[in-house]
């Protein structure tokens, strides 16, 4: 079983898949994770739902890492790896042989479509933290899985189980957690990142911040800085690309994003398709309105580089 880490903290991006031509594309990874970097997020998750990771093989996986750590500026950042799935014991296998990758942690949601128990939870991540000598991030995301996890089996399992974490979709039960204080809380719901971080969360996984992380960045700053109007004013003006970035299923929107900026191509992995002409017409209207980042971005930056996306 593993050891534990300290909390993780800073805006962590839950990377999307550069595919081309039905491959992925490891040069398209690399530009995005040299990007992402110059942008000033903690860490990149890798291969989750917005990394398209259940449809890609452990062989892609493996080799698009190695892609990364190649690279001297890619590499620096640190990885999360997502895994899930329906069978414990597959899961189990997976994990093994990631498990060279050598990820900070693993983010796994409960097992999805069967909706089993608590008790039935709880034994899956028993049964995955003796599979790999890596800290496990809960992942509670009952519309993908069907099923959620209460507070206390949270509490049970960081109680017992190398757990670093638990990235939370919802904004009530993710102030909960943050207010207990028993397992580190992450925001996993980008819409309450602004009152997550005013309240003391200190981590995010936000897919939205694939578009304009500087502005994302900038206002976890000025929420930390106590600089509530500000950081909620910033929140305002976020609110509605968060939406669009949500209004077709994830991740097409933000790859559509990623293409119109000349950083990969247009491209998931069916079954799931390319986001709208629609859709592509109202993110180019409202990336032309996104402010610049403020000055108050450079507070507690790792990075002296802005970006246009």
């Amino acid at each position: 079983m593993g050891a534990r880490m300290p909390p993780l903290s800073g805006l962590w991006l839950p990377m999307v898949t550069p595919l081309r031509q039905g491959r992925v594309d490891e040069e398209a990874a690399v530009r995005l994770a040299r990007h992402y970097r110059r942008a000033g997020v903690a860490g990149l998750v890798l291969f989750g739902s917005t990394g398209e990771g259940n449809l890609l093989t452990l062989a892609e996986r493996c080799d698009m890492v190695a892609a990364l750590r190649a690279d001297a500026e890619a590499g620096a950042l640190p990885f999360m790896l997502g895994l899930g799935g329906v069978d414990t014991t597959g899961v189990a296998a997976a994990m093994r042989r990631l498990n060279r990758l050598e990820p900070v942690a693993y983010l796994v949601p409960p097992p999805y479509y069967l909706c089993p128990a608590q008790a039935g939870m709880r034994w899956h991540y028993r049964q995955l933290a003796w599979a790999t000598e890596r800290p496990i991030m809960l992942y509670n995301v009952p519309r993908r899985t069907g099923s959620a996890l209460t507070v206390e089996s949270m509490e049970t399992l960081a109680a017992t189980q190398p757990i670093v974490g638990v990235k939370e979709c919802d904004a009530t039960r993710l102030m909960v957690i943050l207010r207990r204080g028993q397992v580190p809380a992450v925001c996993g719901e980008d819409a309450a990142l602004c009152d997550f971080s005013l309240a003391g969360g200190q981590c995010a996984i936000a897919a939205s911040a694939h578009v304009r992380p500087d502005l994302f960045i900038a206002m976890m700053q000025l929420a930390h800085a106590g600089r509530a109007s500000e950081a909620r004013a910033l929140q305002d003006q976020l609110k509605p690309l968060i939406r669009l970035l949500f209004s077709e299923p994830n991740p097409a929107p933000v790859k559509k994003a990623l293409a119109m900026a000349g950083l990969i191509q247009d491209e998931l992995r069916p079954p799931l398709m390319p986001a709208s002409r629609a859709l592509e017409g109202r993110l180019r209207r409202l990336l032309e309105r996104l402010p610049a980042a403020p000055a108050a971005a450079a507070l507690q930056s790792t990075s002296a580089a802005s970006v246009n996306i």
